[in-house]
């Protein structure tokens, strides 16, 4: 997609008609603003976006569990505000195919990285909180956390899977996980590995680019699995 597109999306955000530069902005990348000679990219609505978004979800959190303490609150929107979330909140808005992005990052497949998504997502709700205000730019964050995270205290439980995983099978079975490496492989810039998890006779594979996120991944797997099954296992 390029510019002509984005009054569609502008539309599609709630973005009036005459804001829609900033959205233009938002979804400018530094390397666009580059290779075409550009005074402006999304960085600094990236910043405004950041801040847009802390006090957002800070204020959702404070009101929805009086019960937490500072420290789980904290947390939970570190969970709810990090790279990888945001990154995949940004492939589900599919904003990725409206970046302007330089032609050499975009062969290396820059507009899907996460840390590239992430940015682009903070970029646009600042264009959103400037173009149409904060109340339209609550609605957006919450319209998707209350569609992506209905109880975002659960994301206390996948901070530490591994730890949670292990809790759990001590517990009750009295021996610990046994994690197995199943495959390695793929370039040096982008290597990938698949571990396998076996709990008793229950078994769950993780992939990750490292064997350690590999592990947290058939973890977390394996916990999704195991509380389907057995209901709260922080109990």
């Amino acid at each position: 997609m390029n510019e002509k597109h984005i009054p569609r999306l502008a539309r599609e955000l709630g973005i009036p008609a005459e804001s829609v530069v900033l959205l233009q902005e938002a979804l400018t990348h530094r390397t666009y603003a580059v290779e075409h000679g550009l005074k402006y990219d999304n960085q600094r609505l990236e910043f405004l976006g950041d801040a847009v978004l802390e006090i957002i979800q800070t204020e959702y959190l404070y009101f929805r569990y009086p019960q937490l303490s500072e420290g789980d609150m904290t947390k939970i929107r570190s969970a709810l505000s990090c790279e990888t979330t945001l990154a995949n909140i940004a492939r589900k808005l599919h904003l990725g195919a409206y970046l302007l992005i330089g032609n050499g990052e975009k062969e290396c497949g820059g507009n899907d990285r996460d840390s590239t998504l992430c940015d682009l997502f903070e970029a646009v709700l600042g264009a959103i909180y400037l173009g149409a205000g904060m109340d339209r730019a609550k609605n957006f964050v919450l319209d998707i956390m209350n569609r992506d995270f209905p109880d975002p205290r659960q994301l206390l439980l996948s901070l530490n899977p591994k730890g949670q995983l292990q809790e759990f099978v001590q517990r009750r079975w009295k021996r610990t996980p046994e994690y197995r490496l199943l495959r390695h492989g793929g370039p040096q810039h982008l290597p990938f590995y698949e571990i396998e998890v076996k709990v008793e006779r229950f078994v769950a594979l993780g992939t990750g680019s490292s064997r350690k996120v590999a592990e947290v991944d058939a973890a977390a797997k394996m916990v999704m699995f195991l509380q389907k099954r057995y209901g709260d296992i922080g109990k």
